[in-house]
């Protein structure tokens, strides 16, 4: 058995449920198994959209993020579930707590996913019999479909689950690299989203073999640092741990300003804020973060300093939401003195693609029609400046309660302290 692993170097697993809120309703309701089943929000309204669908239903062509309307003129036989998160949580706990019996170094990234280190198993067996194991266990104790990579990094094990579902186990090597992922599109790589992808394209850069040899200092021109972070991925490499404790991370970007002069204007200090805001979200998005707290600092003259956060019920990273959130925060506490320095915090980030909501659907579709919009602002501000087109803002007007119904389905939920 010890053959079976390497010397050197590691065995990462990458367990990924599929299709998984439609699946635990398949699993509380065996009636729904082998139907085309949606889970959406607002099922009563044609504005609905779909969260999640499974197998059958995806085979008429419905997907992710589609309109109710259009999905059911797909398949007008398409059975409509709103969520239920309590249920997708138990069901996410219960399948870690069994992945932690195979080994201590399991690290959570979604409600739906994680990586698991194997190293050390060679006592229980080989791993592609571990992978079937979990498996097989997972499908009989919570009747819940998954499919497995293993790999020996991270970046591998998870492209490896991504090539055979549902109930699929893929193995990827480091010398299956030329052969299985260099013929592919470049945007079928995981970390590359349509945005990056064009970038790349400019670059000539079309497949993910031209990735791992394309010249780096165009690529870190293109694209900062994450360029050479994916030429590095190209060719199957990746040096990342499986951390257990990374759900526990709590990180922070902020920025803050000493006044030009000592203040007691709201639209002056609140327009201040603003501007904050924005630097921000710049720099999450730089990074591909989320906030799931918003956090502001006030230094008066007398120099007592004060800072106050908010939790919130779903990350962000838009501008104008952590403004809003920021200004809020401010109305509520600031004393009326003069104040000296302004600043506003991002508090406890997470990767944005890990940032899963937890969707009554009035906000996820509010959110999805402005995506639009900044998207086309964005290209506008950035040919002919930021002052090209600007959204209206209202700095006397208080926002009072923030109301949206939703849930970060971030690591936090995974943390078994809570």
């Amino acid at each position: 058995m010890h053959n079976m692993y390497p010397k050197k170097g590691r065995v990462i697993l990458h367990v990924d449920m599929n299709s998984f809120y439609a699946s635990v309703e398949m699993a509380y309701d065996s009636s729904l198994k082998g139907k085309p089943l949606a889970i959406a929000g607002n099922v009563e309204e044609r504005r609905g959209i779909i969260v999640t669908c499974s197998y059958e239903a995806r085979r008429y062509g419905v997907k992710t993020t589609m309109p109710l309307w259009e999905a059911k003129k797909l398949c007008p036989q398409l059975i409509v579930k709103s969520p239920d998160f309590d249920k997708y949580r138990k069901a996410s706990l219960a399948m870690f707590d069994l992945l932690r019996q195979y080994t201590s170094l399991v690290e959570p990234v979604s409600i739906d996913e994680g990586y698991m280190d194997i190293s050390g198993c060679h006592e229980i067996g080989s791993p592609i019999e571990i992978a079937k194991s979990i498996q097989q266990r997972i499908l009989q104790t919570l009747d819940l479909p998954c499919s497995i990579g293993i790999a020996p990094n991270k970046f591998l094990a998870k492209t490896a689950s991504d090539m055979k579902k549902p109930m699929g186990i893929t193995v990827l090597r480091k010398r299956d690299v030329r052969d299985r992922l260099w013929p592919l599109k470049v945007t079928e790589m995981h970390g590359i989203g349509e945005k990056t992808g064009q970038k790349l394209e400019s670059l000539g850069v079309r497949t993910i073999g031209d990735l791992a040899q394309a010249n780096e200092v165009q690529l870190r021109h293109a694209l900062g640092i994450n360029g050479l972070k994916l030429r590095y991925r190209a060719n199957g490499e990746d040096s990342r741990e499986v951390d257990p404790d990374s759900i526990y991370e709590h990180k922070s970007v902020g920025n803050s300003t000493t006044l030009p002069h000592d203040s007691t204007n709201q639209k002056e200090l609140l327009t201040i804020i603003h501007g904050l805001s924005e630097k921000v979200a710049v720099r999450l998005k730089r990074k591909g973060l989320a906030g799931q707290k918003i956090g502001i600092t006030i230094r008066y003259k007398n120099r007592k300093t004060i800072t106050r956060s908010k939790t919130l019920l779903n990350p962000i990273t838009a501008h104008e939401e952590i403004s809003e959130e920021a200004q809020a925060l401010f109305k509520s506490n600031w004393n009326g003195d003069a104040v000296r320095l302004l600043g506003v915090t991002a508090f406890e980030v997470i990767e944005k693609q890990e940032a899963y909501k937890q969707l009554d659907l009035f906000s996820y579709q509010h959110e999805a029609k402005k995506e639009p919009l900044f998207s086309a602002m964005e290209k506008l501000q950035a040919k002919y400046g930021k002052k090209a087109v600007q959204k209206g803002l209202d700095y006397t007007h208080d926002s009072g309660t923030n109301l949206r119904a939703e849930t970060s389905f971030s690591k936090d939920f995974l943390d078994p302290r809570h």
